[in-house]
């Protein structure tokens, strides 16, 4: 595939210009500016209500800024903000400011990293964990923000153009920043954007299953088709017993649990990117395994008569290379198998996720509550193999569906109604357009089908112009605009030209942006 050996060739160039890159968090202070805990009074979702304010976190690099220059903030999303600072320094932030001579930000979102609101992370206290909480508080920050060092210079949004920028939910949410206040942000860039909260995302593995290595993505259907003929349509306690046995999990209890562990292997693909240094090979490494033609762990050896046996049972011919891949699968598998033994830990401990008790710590060290708290009252984007199309054959195992993939919404947050998908989608879906919001997505990314370039769920072709920019890079994954490097590692070749297209593509059109508000400055003061 075309993507590997960008990333493959890329290894080479890159190896003698390896930098040693100065941690960004030395370079840029942390700041915080208070901001209200709920900016909605009157909205009965938010009783009991709160008059409190709280520290949100940013960064800023003032270096490039000269009079009349932009504020270009890039919104964290569901993550630390310490994690996008590599972006102030090299990547999509840094080559907008120094472009447009402005300020660039990187501003943490409510209840990540340390911009905490409360004093737990109880459901009753993630109350204020919504997506339209958050944009407030963007837009608060905006209106407000007086820069340390730069006190004399008025740069909030009334006196300045604020440009947002975010990849992935945070490219969803900067669209949505432009739409609800556009008095305040002049620009959005949304990257990698997902406007459309999808309930049941079986989707997520549809462009892995397209654009994937063909023989990767046949052997992975064939051998989950497999392991779900035997569980699911052999009605067989024996064979199902059998299946989990070869598998090292005999004492795996639920059956959706077996199936989620080994069937998720394929999902690497999302963490791929043209960097080397920040890419992960889990993905290729996970192929090269079940699609070698010899066994890779000697362990599994013996069992090829046992497997054999499971996939004729399956309905299929127990061909030499689908037994290997079958052994191989079970190889991969035994590396966790053989560590939660280590452990000294049940397989219900550590492959299960029916334990009610191991959601119920709820202090602020359980940072892994907030994200599952946003998808399970807004979002969704449950990724099931039970979605796939009948007609279809599945990555991901077809007994991981709703109710299995809902359990941490009961278990974590007392939740047994659906996602609110309608707080999310009132603001456009695939539809959603506005003056001066740019939408850059990559063809083979895995989020795909929840942004405007999802054509084959229904998403509109749009013309792209300097005002509505509608971009999608091919071959590219996951907000892949987003990170640069220095200048002192690039060559013809890397970033790729793609990567060199879209990035310009970028600073041309928020060039142009700018000029328009200097226009209307000009006209409306």
């Amino acid at each position: 595939m075309r993507m590997q050996q960008m990333v493959e060739e890329t290894k080479l160039s890159r190896a003698h210009l390896l930098a040693r890159d100065t941690d960004p968090s030395l370079l840029y202070p942390e700041r915080r500016i208070q901001v209200p805990v709920d900016h909605f009074q009157n909205d009965t979702l938010y009783e009991p209500h709160s008059n409190e304010t709280f520290a949100l976190r940013y960064w800023f690099d003032a270096q490039y800024y000269k009079p009349g220059g932009p504020v270009i903030t890039l919104q964290s999303g569901e993550t630390s903000g310490v994690g996008r600072l590599p972006f102030l320094q090299k990547g999509i932030v840094s080559q907008l400011a120094q472009a447009t001579n402005g300020v660039g930000v990187i501003l943490e979102h409510r209840y990540y990293g340390e911009s905490l609101p409360t004093k737990s992370f109880s459901t009753e206290d993630l109350r204020f964990l919504t997506t339209e909480q958050a944009l407030a508080d963007q837009a608060y920050f905006s209106q407000n923000i007086v820069f340390p060092g730069l006190e004399d210079i008025d740069l909030t949004s009334k006196s300045a153009p604020h440009i947002a920028y975010g990849g992935s939910y945070a490219g969803a949410f900067v669209a949505f920043l432009r739409l609800v206040y556009p008095d305040v942000i002049w620009g959005s860039i949304s990257s990698s954007g997902v406007p459309k909260a999808i309930y049941d995302y079986w989707e997520y593995y549809a462009p892995v299953a397209e654009y994937g290595p063909p023989d990767c993505i046949d052997t992975q259907q064939t051998l989950i088709d497999i392991i779900d003929n035997v569980i699911v349509r052999s009605n067989s306690t024996e064979l199902i017993n059998e299946i989990k046995s070869v598998f090292g999990l005999s004492n795996l209890t639920h059956l959706d649990d077996f199936a989620n562990t080994v069937s998720t292997g394929i999902s690497g693909w999302q963490s791929l990117n043209w960097d080397p240094a920040i890419s992960s090979n889990s993905f290729y490494a996970y192929c090269d395994t079940i699609t070698a033609t010899t066994v890779q762990t000697n362990s599994t050896a013996p069992l090829r008569g046992r497997v054999s046996a499971l996939v004729e049972a399956a309905g299929y011919a127990p061909e030499p290379n689908t037994v290997t891949s079958m052994l191989n699968l079970i190889g991969y598998v035994s590396s966790s198998v053989t560590s939660c033994a280590r452990r000294n830990q049940t397989q219900d401990q550590c492959f299960s996720s029916y334990d009610p008790e191991s959601y119920a710590a709820d202090d602020l060290d359980q940072s892994w509550r907030l994200w599952p708290y946003q998808y399970c009252t807004e979002w969704g984007y449950l990724q099931t193999g039970s979605g796939v199309p009948a007609d279809q054959k599945p990555v991901l195992s077809r007994l991981i569906d709703l109710p299995f993939s809902e359990l941490i919404c009961n278990y974590a947050f007392n939740r047994t109604a659906p996602p609110d998908t309608d707080r999310i989608n009132k603001y456009g879906g695939y539809d959603i357009s506005y003056p001066r919001l740019a939408f850059v997505d990559g063809e083979v990314d895995p989020w795909r089908p929840a942004g405007v370039h999802a054509f084959d769920q229904g998403a509109k072709e749009r013309e792209s112009t300097t005002s509505e920019p509608f971009i999608l890079i091919p071959d590219a994954v996951h907000h892949w605009d987003e990170n640069g490097v220095f200048p002192n590692q690039t060559n013809s070749t890397f970033p790729p030209q793609s990567i060199k297209d879209v990035q310009a593509e970028e600073a041309r059109f928020v060039k142009a942006w700018l000029q328009e508000w200097q226009e209307y400055k000009l006209n409306f003061g």
